[in-house]
């Protein structure tokens, strides 16, 4: 008998991401403070389906001062199905979407390895709440879910890292969101694409990449 999984989480909407470069060169440290709040970036992503998902949707990253603001609209995925969100970056990956010659297996679909040369490894989880590192890449049950197809992320979140931050800007990163139902039966299940290949424990159809966009 085949296993059938359905996964629920809840929908996010406060969340944390950036840290940016300081603005420097005042010599008082209240002034430098100040000079460092009022700095900001905008980058964008605009999200394309991946395995025919027919997912599209748009994302915008504001960094201010040590943190980032992560506003994602998304339309076209498995309603009511959690759907994990992550930030790619790998210093030897192309910096960019997987295509249909990733397909290394001739499976006729994307798993989350076979995009990994494309976008390279997980950098931030794009949870609703808690933890934001590569360790929640999985966590089912703090990425959002998506009410009739859709998904409206906001958290502003913490990233610490300088090398991430400044990959970034150069636009060598990319934004992943994760699950497909790809027999439309309303929950993800191992009928169709069989088990994960990051968690044997969870279906295909729950870590298979349905959108990317590069972040610029």
């Amino acid at each position: 008998m085949k296993k059938s999984v359905k996964l629920s989480a809840g929908a996010g909407s406060a969340l944390l991401l950036g840290s940016l470069a300081l603005a420097g060169g005042l010599g008082a440290t209240s002034a430098s403070a100040a000079s460092t709040e009022s700095t900001s970036m905008t980058l964008h992503a605009e999200l394309d389906p991946l395995n025919n998902s027919g997912v599209e949707g748009m994302a915008t990253i504001v960094f201010q001062g040590d943190h980032a603001h992560v506003h994602i609209d998304a339309y076209g995925l498995a309603a009511n199905l959690p759907h994990a969100e992550h930030i790619h970056f790998g210093a030897s990956a192309r910096h960019e979407c997987p295509t249909v010659k990733d397909d290394t297996n001739l499976d006729f679909r994307l798993n989350t390895t076979d995009g990994l040369p494309a976008y390279g490894p997980i950098r931030k989880s794009l949870t609703t709440r808690g933890d934001t590192s590569p360790a929640s890449a999985l966590a089912v049950d703090r990425f959002p879910t998506a009410p009739m197809g859709a998904i409206h992320y906001d958290r502003t979140i913490e990233v610490a890292s300088s090398t991430l931050i400044r990959n970034i800007e150069d636009g060598k990163s990319v934004l992943v969101i994760h699950g497909i139902d790809y027999n439309d039966n309303g929950k993800y299940d191992f009928a169709s694409a069989g088990k994960s290949d990051l968690d044997p424990s969870l279906p295909s159809e729950a870590t298979d990449p349905a959108a990317c966009g590069v972040i610029r």
